[in-house]
Order: C-alpha cells, then sequence, then structure tokens
C-alpha cells in the first residue's frame, strides 16, 4: 500500500509538472528574449508563482519516488521473512492474545 500511495503521488505531480510546462510554454511564447549566448528566459527570470510551483512539484516527484522505493523494498523484506518463516515450518503469529486469559 506504501508503494501504491508513492506511486499515486509521483503521478500527480508528474501530471502537473506536464500542465505547468504547457502554462509556461503559453506564457512565454511571445518573449523575444535571447541574450548574448542564445540562451532563453532563465529560471531567475521566471514569474513567482511559475517558479514555486516547480519547486513545489519537482519536490513532490522526489517525495512520491522515494515512498514508491522504500515502500517496495518494505514490501519484499516482509515477504522475504515470511517465506523463511514458512519454510521453517513455523506458525502464524498474527494473534494477538488477550490479558485476560
Amino acid at each position: 500500500m506504501r508503494a501504491l500511495c508513492g506511486a499515486i503521488i509521483t503521478a500527480g505531480a508528474m501530471i502537473g509538472l506536464g500542465l505547468l510546462s504547457i502554462g509556461m510554454g503559453i506564457r512565454y511564447q511571445g518573449v523575444s528574449y535571447v541574450d548574448r549566448e542564445n540562451n532563453f528566459v532563465k529560471f531567475r527570470e521566471m514569474d513567482t508563482p511559475f517558479m514555486f510551483a516547480m519547486v513545489v512539484l519537482v519536490a513532490l516527484v522526489i517525495i512520491g519516488l522515494a515512498i514508491s522505493f522504500l515502500g517496495l523494498a518494505f514490501h519484499h523484506h516482509r515477504r522475504h521473512i515470511e517465506l523463511h518463516r514458512e519454510k521453517n515450518g513455523e506458525a502464524e503469529t498474527h494473534v494477538r492474545k488477550s490479558k485476560h486469559t
């Protein structure tokens, strides 16, 4: 479930980055700013909301990917432990015993 949540966060951030890039393209398509080195609009020269949105979305992509990979690693570790438990013939110990018995 952790990996799925991380994948959903990552997918949402990727969709957001795509929409942001479309918005930036529409916003700056008429800008005829080209400096001496033929570089176009730089990050520090963009509008503040675009910069803020890009930083937040890139951070969400990184966080979502981290959650996905850590969730998958935890899932595989847990399945590995369960496989060894089955091979050794140990019984399932998921049921908690009541304090009153």
